[in-house]
């Protein structure tokens, strides 16, 4: 007597490639699933180290030319640290950096703080200041 259902499913090294190289080409899992006429559980269960795998060496692969781009020194290059500083690092030419405390000038003082500093201090640079002691 048969049971019921479909029978297990057993992979092979075939269809191990497939996979990596499908989850590589950024395709949903219900597709790779779809390609190989299982169902999306048993992808994951049977699939789950090609799945990563599958994507992490594209993209690596793809880091690493980015990065020998870049390493470049024409417009190209320039295009390439771009890209990887605002997908990698956030940078955009839209926000304002943070700024550092190295970075900050002086505050420009208003007219009125002016007035007040030389009305306490402006003894001191004449000869009031002597006779004032």
């Amino acid at each position: 007597m048969k049971s019921p259902g479909r029978p297990a499913h057993k992979p092979t090294d075939q269809s191990r490639r497939t996979v990596e190289i499908l989850a590589g080409m950024a395709i949903p899992s219900d597709k790779i699933a779809d390609a190989l006429d299982i169902a999306k559980g048993t992808l994951r269960k049977h699939y789950r180290r090609e799945l990563d795998v599958g994507a992490a060496k594209v993209e690596a692969k793809l880091v690493g030319s980015l990065l020998a781009i870049a390493g470049g020194k024409d417009a190209t290059a320039l295009k390439a640290i771009m890209f990887t500083l605002q997908s990698r690092f956030g940078w955009s030419a839209y926000v304002p950096r943070p700024v550092s405390p190295l970075d900050e000038r002086p505050r420009q003082l208003g007219k009125k703080e002016m007035q007040q500093i030389e009305a306490e201090t402006g003894h001191q640079r004449s000869d009031w200041g002597t006779l004032l002691q």
